[in-house]
């Protein structure tokens, strides 16, 4: 039997909590190969569990730096076993878990740029790191130093507006913060600090390699706009801090070509590009495939929500990130915590816990469920920060409960209701398709009154199309979608949903693997010139998401009207019941 052809190709890495996974992508596009390895399973030696080390305190998470070291070696061990061709690799990027840092001990650049091909990386990087277990996005013990950076910069807005997210204990701003307070022997002797991404690429690269615009965002550090580091936040979390952190590059930068570690142990070849790495989010985004004014809803056991954002407008919620394939835009990042378990009791409680009667349900009420509103936070939520069920009927009066029918379409309305919202407080808008209907106009004092009844945050969630009359013409033809992922994404009734409050289509795709696919489209970018070259003209041959639904004739009206009333009880509640902290 013959031999098949060589496949030229690109390599894609996700380092991520769990695993460290790559996958081969050929130059039309296609996935031709995988491997990984599961670090509580593969190498149990690291004594993990998912991967990381939970202190006793509860708060502080680890994960061991060698681990994630030795698990390249094994995963490259098992790739040459199988006889992957290494020659044909044209370019490798990857993407690592958020947040997460790694301390390079003094002279450790020197031992990368002389690695011996004739012994495994962990033998030869065993001395190179300051601190052997590094905090991990999981970790949550930094609210002291959280509070100092914002106090630094002239409160929590403030520093949202100049890095895109308010202080967030996991961010690595505040972890560097912590190690230099407490372990200042350790820090004094750190001559480099990467994240999980740039790490990954350095052990690529044979030297350090610059974090990337990007991931550099979800550090609470990084000034998005200008995409320089913040001298005042560099200031506040520890000294002589920008020259171990480096300067940032654009996300589809070549920073080098891989180190002849690799040529010689492995045969790739010497003109092999290294890529910037990135965040595990961002390279999702780039392996979705969104494009500008597109937004990706992942229905999951948490409900995410990644936004292709032009001109971003910061919040106290949600990330704002650089965008990892157009370094002109942003990305943003909204976490919902009530989402698939909750869509799961109320089936259980109101569709006798079939699916199946849920989408009945669905189907049998009208858009805009007569105006009855519902919120479904049986878990304390992230976005808002509200806990409990709160139910409205349509003059707004609040209720204990609705028939099964209408409960059922309450929480998902809501639920997208809510996500809609939220996105167009950080900057997104949804562009209609649809005739927009003539809308109420507002005097100059109506109007100011009207802003008053409305707290800041929902405020700036308002589309101009809420407040002005546009009067009946037509829109452009919207080049927006919606792509969604996740378990709820299976029922077309609720993507149907989705589709209404949106006013734009849903779309399904295949995200198994979406940060290690993003990585290697990302490669591919990075060859063909990066900035010079738009994404999706480099990711045209790529398979292409499918049709699921479309908006239903009348649902712009309905959710025109419903929107504002929506975000107007939403502020009502946070005002009436704070719930306990987290």
């Amino acid at each position: 039997m013959a031999e098949s052809a060589p496949r030229r190709c690109c390599l894609g890495w996700d380092f991520s909590t769990q695993q460290v996974k790559v996958v081969a992508v050929d130059a039309e596009m296609n996935v031709f190969y995988e491997e990984s390895v599961h670090f509580d399973r593969d190498l149990p030696e690291f004594g993990t569990r998912g991967g990381v080390h939970v202190h006793k305190d509860g708060l502080t998470v680890t994960s061991p730096v060698l681990m994630w070291v030795q698990a390249l070696d094994v995963i490259l061990e098992k790739m040459k076993a199988s006889g992957f061709d290494f020659s044909q690799v044209l370019a490798l990027s990857g993407a690592g878990q958020q947040h997460g840092s790694i301390y390079w001990q003094a002279g450790a650049q020197q031992a990368l740029r002389s690695l011996s091909p004739d012994l495994p990386l962990h033998q030869q990087l065993q001395a190179c790191f300051s601190i052997s277990d590094c905090p991990v996005w999981m970790d949550s013990s930094t609210t002291a130093q959280c509070r100092q950076l914002e106090a630094a910069v002239g409160g929590a807005q403030a520093l949202s507006c100049l890095t895109g997210s308010r202080a967030y204990e996991r961010f690595t701003g505040n972890q560097i913060a912590k190690i230099y307070q407490q372990n200042p022997k350790a820090y004094s002797h750190t001559e480099r600090i990467s994240l999980v991404s740039s790490f990954a690429a350095s052990l690529f690269l044979g030297s350090y390699s610059p974090i990337d615009y990007s991931d550099g965002s979800g550090m609470n550090l990084l000034q998005i706009q200008d995409k320089v580091w913040s001298q005042a936040c560099l200031g506040s979390c520890a000294p002589h801090l920008e020259e171990k952190l480096g300067q940032p590059v654009p996300s589809c930068s070549v920073v080098g070509a891989i180190s002849s570690y690799y040529v010689q142990r492995y045969g790739f070849p010497p003109g092999c590009k290294v890529v910037a790495f990135t965040g595990d989010n961002p390279a999702s985004l780039a392996g979705m495939r969104l494009e500008e004014g597109d937004i990706a809803v992942s229905l999951g056991t948490s409900d995410t929500l990644f936004l292709w954002l032009q001109e971003p407008m910061p919040a106290l919620e949600g990330h704002i990130f650089c965008n990892p394939v157009d370094p002109q835009h942003y990305m943003a990042l909204l976490c919902f915590k009530n989402g698939s378990l909750m869509r799961e009791k109320i089936r259980d409680e109101f569709a006798s816990c079939s699916w199946s009667e849920f989408s009945k349900a669905l189907q049998s009420t009208e858009m805009g469920n007569g105006g009855n509103l519902g919120f479904y936070f049986d878990v304390m939520e992230i976005t808002p920060e509200i806990i409990g069920r709160h139910r409205f009927n349509t003059e707004n009066h609040k209720v204990s409960a609705f028939p099964g029918d209408v409960e059922v379409r309450a929480l998902i309305e809501g639920q997208f209701m809510a996500k809609r919202i939220h996105a167009e407080g950080l900057g997104y808008r949804v562009t209609a398709s649809w005739i927009c209907p003539t809308l109420v106009t507002y005097s100059h004092v109506a109007l100011d009154h009207t802003l008053r009844a409305v707290s800041r945050p929902a405020y700036f969630c308002l589309p101009v199309s809420w407040l002005f009359k546009e009067g009946r013409r037509k829109k452009k033809v919207s080049k927006t979608k919606i792509l969604a992922t996740g378990g709820a994404s299976h029922n077309r009734d609720i993507l149907q949903v989705l589709a209404d409050v949106f006013g734009a289509p849903v779309y399904v795709i295949d995200t198994a693997n979406s940060a290690c696919v993003g990585s290697a489209y990302r490669a591919f970018h990075g060859l063909a010139g990066g900035t010079d070259m738009p994404f999706s003209e480099v990711v045209k041959l790529a398979p292409n998401p499918r049709l699921a639904a479309t908006p239903s004739p009348g649902a712009s009206q309905v959710y025109e009207a419903l929107l504002p009333k929506f975000a107007k009880l939403e502020q009502r509640i946070l005002s009436q019941t704070r719930g306990p902290p987290e």
